[in-house]
């Protein structure tokens, strides 16, 4: 689908998502470039709150994909920065409008980091005002798609805020969000993590280079997903099982539920939810680069390939020493260094192409794939309830 005209793609009512899905590692590109030049004022605006009140908090914040990108960062973030100075947290907006009193601690310095493509989502909204009505010392970071939104106006010229603006093409137009989770997933990164500029630029540049392979091998992830099949579980450890929530999601979007998905760690698979697998599921496990947590991941494939219930097995890895004996959608072993999350970026994108190839196959048109309108782009039909 990635070579089709565009008249072509029209007709399967699929032309802005692949659009969006492709052009995703030049966006990457792109939000690096717009990273740098905020780099100074950014680093500064995080520093002061440190210099001003010692520890505190940082809560990564959004809805649905939005939350996904907190998830997925969480675990190599935490291990990348000093828990004496701040204390980083991934709290889904739709948890702390229901329940402020839960994660809102009004004595406690707080960063929000608001994960938004639109900013019109009721709930960024209002996570963002119970934010600002309960903690006595609020920040704002927003990390958001659209300057015209809600949650960027309400951001911007307050020194208690920063708003930060992804690639304009990011602000994605079809049903799904893709470009404007890697984008913003990459953005957030690139700010709280510790790495030197030089091996910045390579982690980045490497996976540009993987996001355009994956494009280039659109037949071969056609023929991984030929067969019939109407179940599909993606496992990760660590940040990649963060990952995995957002590949099923996908899934499940843009084939409006006619394939049922599920998401879960390698080692808790086992217990309880390996009872999902039948004849007619498809197993995709992101395998770690981590020496350690890879010898789970390929003892989880192994173990699965050896029932032989599922239809297919297959790992998404790069290339090293030790490897998956069954199907592999597999990388050069020249980027068997990048931490898992920076892997997370081709891993994605592969798990997009295989929503928008599934969705096309089982009818469904990607870019309004809900045929009944209950669900949107934006969330609709949300009440907003007054806090006291």
């Amino acid at each position: 689908m990635f070579k089709l005209e565009e008249e072509k793609l029209k007709d399967l009512g699929a032309i802005i998502t692949t659009t969006e899905i492709k052009q995703q590692p030049e966006l990457w590109s792109e939000a690096y470039e717009i990273y740098k030049e905020n780099k100074e004022s950014i680093n500064k605006f995080i520093e002061n709150i440190g210099n001003k009140h010692g520890q505190f908090r940082v809560i990564f914040t959004g809805a649905g994909t939005s939350a996904y990108v907190g998830n997925s960062i969480l675990p190599y973030l935490k291990k990348q920065n000093d828990i004496r100075k701040c204390i980083i947290e991934s709290i889904p907006t739709t948890d702390i409008v229901s329940n402020p009193y839960d994660y809102l601690k009004s004595d406690v310095p707080t960063l929000l980091v608001s994960f938004a493509r639109s900013g019109n989502s009721p709930e960024s909204i209002a996570a963002l005002n119970l934010g600002r009505q309960i903690v006595d010392n609020f920040y704002h970071l927003a990390i958001t798609c659209a300057p015209e939104g809600k949650l960027a106006q309400m951001t911007k010229n307050d020194e208690n805020n920063y708003l930060l603006l992804m690639p304009s093409r990011s602000n994605d137009q079809g049903f799904a969000m893709t470009g404007s989770f890697s984008c913003m997933m990459l953005s957030a990164m690139l700010i709280f993590d510790n790495i030197d500029e030089e091996t910045e630029k390579l982690y980045i540049e490497s996976i540009v280079a993987m996001g355009k392979n994956v494009i280039t091998r659109e037949d071969e992830i056609k023929s991984l997903i030929e067969p019939d099949f109407d179940r599909v579980v993606y496992l990760g450890s660590g940040s990649l099982c963060g990952l995995t929530q957002e590949a099923q999601l996908k899934l499940l979007e843009l084939t409006a539920g006619k394939v049922a998905t599920g998401y879960d760690s390698p080692m808790g698979f086992r217990h309880g939810p390996k009872s999902f697998i039948n004849e007619n599921t498809m197993i995709f496990v992101f395998v770690s680069n981590d020496e350690y947590t890879r010898k789970y991941d390929l003892d989880v494939l192994e173990e699965i390939n050896g029932d032989k219930i599922a239809k297919l097995t297959c790992a998404i890895s790069v290339d090293k020493e030790n490897n998956f004996s069954g199907t592999t959608f597999g990388f050069d072993a020249k980027n068997n260094n990048l931490p898992d999350l920076y892997l997370a970026f081709p891993y994605v994108l592969f798990a997009q192409a295989v929503s928008l190839f599934t969705a096309v196959k089982v009818g469904n048109t990607p870019d309004t794939p809900s045929p009944s309108g209950t669900v949107n782009r934006v969330v609709k039909g949300v009440i907003i309830h007054q806090y006291q």
